[in-house]
């Protein structure tokens, strides 16, 4: 039996014509609605995050890609954002509540709310007038913790209409160890590094939080509840890779024949395949234009 997620042909591949030319080249600029960047702080629960808007160029209303980066953020994937507007695509990106300046405190409850507020503001009507959004082809993607908090909006919200997980963090699975001694310093020696950017926030209160919401933290069930809509899911050897080939497996079984995914011989934050990770991103939102 051929198996369902094998190595992509880019991970050895030299940049070629399969190379999408919005990774690697700029589009002719349009004089008359140029790409332009927008930063702003964007409302969550009576504060607010930093939030950056990349706006693709023309005057048509353009398809619209939420991204949401992982914990704390580290690599926040901006090159994707890039080449999904020279595809023509807007990217929204911010930081939640309480990471990297934004006001609150930091939590993944509320991370979660964070993502529902962000993809609300690209369904306002207000919203879609002034930057050109298409409400009716918005889409979702999200690395590591940031892969959970797209499957969790997206599939409470059937307009969203594809959903793009980068080696997602299923935080369920992780939970459920962590009253074992093993368990517990695997969460220790992977939070303690990416506390400083967080605020209002602790190994100790995460932890706790983990444990008290498995269920609502659970990346397959947030994954099979986004239905039959298109789902690609890239993991990483070097990082998930075995949680997304159960997780693809999963989301396949329970009916969405839509589901793709492979996984890559690379590391978590895909260190030596950005040109193939932002290639695959741009192949896949083509479906939606």
């Amino acid at each position: 039996m051929t198996p369902i997620f094998l190595a992509a042909a880019l991970a050895t591949a030299p940049l070629n014509a399969s190379t999408p030319t919005a990774v690697i080249a700029d589009p002719p600029a349009d004089h008359t609605q140029p790409a332009a960047m927008e930063a702003f702080v964007l409302p969550s629960h009576g504060t607010g995050m930093n939030a950056v808007l990349y706006l693709a160029s023309g005057a048509r209303p353009h398809p619209t890609l939420l991204l949401l980066h992982g914990f704390p953020g580290n690599e926040q994937n901006l090159d994707l954002a890039q080449a999904a507007r020279r595809a023509g695509w807007n990217v929204l990106t911010f930081h939640y509540r309480g990471s990297w300046g934004s006001g609150g405190d930091f939590s993944f409850l509320g991370a979660a709310e964070d993502t529902h507020a962000a993809l609300a503001s690209l369904e306002d009507p207000a919203n879609d007038a002034r930057y050109r959004i298409d409400p009716k082809r918005i889409a979702v993607a999200g690395h590591s913790m940031g892969g959970y908090m797209a499957a969790d909006a997206a599939a409470d919200d059937p307009r969203v209409v594809g959903l793009f997980l980068i080696d997602p963090w299923n935080i369920a699975a992780d939970a459920r160890t962590l009253g074992t001694p093993q368990g517990r310093k695997g969460w220790h020696d992977d939070a303690v590094g990416d506390l400083p950017p967080l605020s209002g926030t602790s190994e100790q209160k995460l932890a706790d939080e983990m444990q008290a919401n498995v269920d609502r933290f659970d990346l397959t069930k947030r994954t099979i509840g986004f239905g039959r809509r298109p789902v690609e899911i890239i993991g990483a050897q070097r990082g998930r890779g075995a949680a997304q080939t159960r997780l693809l497996n999963a989301v396949r079984a329970a009916g969405n024949t839509r589901a793709t995914g492979a996984v890559w011989p690379t590391d978590h934050p895909f260190s030596d395949m950005r040109i193939a990770l932002a290639s695959e991103l741009v192949r896949w939102l083509a479906q939606f234009e």
